[in-house]
């Protein structure tokens, strides 16, 4: 544990302290009368009125749409499902940068529904709604569709059988086996969504503002720490709370399963309605899905003068604007280097934490576990920012390092990592690495020829989803990202936030450029996890 401990230690409480501390304590005295001060603040209130309300609304909206998607890929079989599910699940991957240039692209200012309609919805509320759609699509589908697919349809056939009608069946049968999967995916959605920032910042513009959206305008903008502290606290304790609340009452309602493998549930469509359940569920993921990244890429072709490469060649010179110390282009190496070394961190440190979780048990090590998941709950525009204030001085002076964006890029993907690989690490038999012990095998080589090769597959997937999550971070980098070495998204949000034709076309050839590197991140992680020739799983 100590090599985990100390790294979150250091690269995360530290600075999450110190920004609490500085707002709090600006004169070495506690000032707690600035909570009740910031949040009796009616400007406040609307932000928090509104993170709650748009979180529930997407939430809600995203279980609506996703949820006859997540019984299409369960229940149904059909050509190029397996392609589908896969392209269905990029936009999770992708930056929230990405996918708020995607939905501006489509709705925005000179966006397709400008032009065909004069219709904008980058003003309005719903453009956030329904790039958050888009973005957590894959979250219910994966969640909820993989276990409904495990789940053996003889039992609802049993209850048709004694006289139950279909709808009966399927609520007193199917429903509640599938709670605790609709649970976790409503879970996770709408954590997404409270945190919401990129998305919030692109489209939400001045009019509307997240928790997340407030810290960095009081940090970045109005150098206001002691509003940036409380509204740290509110939202690490709003969002420990959902959580507390949900293992408690998930807990509760878990129960043991008849499983049975995905390829035994899965058929054709029967009937007309079957068909046009798939249908339906066909074309929503090409509005929903398609259209936006089709549209984005589009976008970053069209130009004046008609189709062709003229913002892609931009990107490799600087403009007159002085919007970059060097030119766009050199993003895509400074995200692939970054990505890399915090890929490399996180499977590190996420491996070490995993083995702990694996072999160990008691309040302490559950605490641990807790500590681990601490950065998906807390601002990450807090981290960024409390790594300038804290490592600014010897000895971890790393202000002018290049290491410091990997470092906080790490704290996001180790979570993914230890997800990844807990479940398949306690599937290991003990007995194998007992009998390499009487072998003679000491614990090193013990964990080399026994776990290593059982969980291979599980660390490179885990490698990948830390892979996708570092080239997309956005809410720290933005503030530790050096002038000279931006990353993609930190680079499009700057392209997005200067007026002119020409920074509007270079933002979606980089957005598209961005979307093809996650995309094919995403389609090597898929090719892994259907990778038959592993089955020791």
């Amino acid at each position: 544990m100590a090599l985990p401990v100390a790294f979150f230690g250091v690269f995360f409480a530290w600075p999450v302290v110190s920004i609490v501390d500085r707002g709090l304590r600006p004169d070495g005295a506690w000032r707690f009368g600035r909570i009740g001060e910031t949040l009796s603040r009616p400007d406040i209130l609307d932000v928090l009125g509104f993170t709650v309300w748009q979180a529930l609304a997407s939430t809600g909206l995203t279980l609506l749409v996703a949820l006859p998607g997540a019984y299409v890929f369960a229940r149904f079989d059909f050509p190029g499902k397996s392609v589908l599910r896969a392209v269905v699940t990029v936009p999770f991957v992708l930056p929230t940068v990405l996918v708020g240039t995607a939905f501006l692209a489509l709705v925005g200012r000179g966006g397709l529904t400008d032009e065909l309609w004069g219709l904008r919805l980058d003003t309005s509320v719903w453009a956030i709604l329904l790039a958050h759609v888009f973005f957590n699509y894959a979250v219910v589908v994966r969640t909820v569709g993989g276990l409904w697919s495990q789940l053996d349809p003889r039992q609802e056939e049993a209850a048709r059988v004694l006289g139950a009608s279909r709808w009966t069946a399927w609520r007193t049968v199917t429903l509640p086996a599938l709670v605790p999967a609709v649970a976790a995916a409503a879970l996770m959605v709408f954590l997404f969504t409270f945190t919401s920032f990129g998305v919030v910042q692109i489209l939400g513009g001045d009019a509307y503002s997240t928790l997340e959206a407030e810290i960095y305008r009081q940090t970045a903008r109005l150098l206001d720490l002691p509003t940036a502290a409380v509204l740290t606290l509110v939202q690490f304790v709003a969002v420990g709370a959902i959580l507390a609340v949900h293992a408690r009452t998930v807990r509760r309602r878990e129960t043991a399963l008849r499983l049975v493998a995905p390829e035994r549930t899965a058929r054709r469509p029967r009937g007309a309605g079957q068909w046009a359940l798939l249908a339906g569920v066909l074309v929503s993921v090409a509005l929903l899905v398609l259209l936006p990244l089709g549209v984005l890429v589009e976008r970053s072709f069209a130009g004046p003068d008609g189709y062709g490469l003229r913002y892609y060649r931009a990107l490799g010179s600087l403009d007159e604007s002085g919007t970059f110390l060097v030119p766009p282009l050199e993003a895509i190496g400074n995200s692939l280097r970054y990505a890399v070394a915090a890929t490399a961190l996180a499977v590190l440190i996420g491996g070490l934490a995993a083995a702990v979780l694996t072999r160990r048990a008691g309040r302490l090590v559950r605490g641990f576990d807790a500590l681990l998941m601490l950065p998906l709950g807390v601002s990450a525009v807090t981290v960024g920012f409390g790594f300038l204030i804290t490592l600014d001085e010897p000895p971890l002076d790393l202000r002018a390092s290049w290491i410091l964006v990997p470092l906080a890029q790490a704290l996001v993907g180790v979570p993914f990592v230890v997800r990844t690989m807990l479940p398949v690490l306690r599937a290991v038999d003990e007995r194998l690495r007992e009998a390499a012990a009487v072998l003679g095998a000491s614990p090193w080589r013990a964990w080399r020829e026994v776990d290593l090769p059982l969980v291979r597959r599980a660390l490179l997937i885990a490698a990948g989803f830390a892979f996708a999550v570092s080239l997309g971070e956005f809410g720290a980098t933005v503030f530790i990202a050096r002038p000279d070495s931006p990353t993609l998204p930190v680079a499009v949000a700057r392209l997005l936030g200067r007026p002119g034709e020409l920074n509007y076309g270079q933002a979606m050839a980089l957005s598209t450029i961005l979307m093809v590197v996650c995309a094919v991140s995403l389609l090597l992680l898929e090719r892994l996890r259907t990778d038959r020739t592993s089955g020791e799983f």
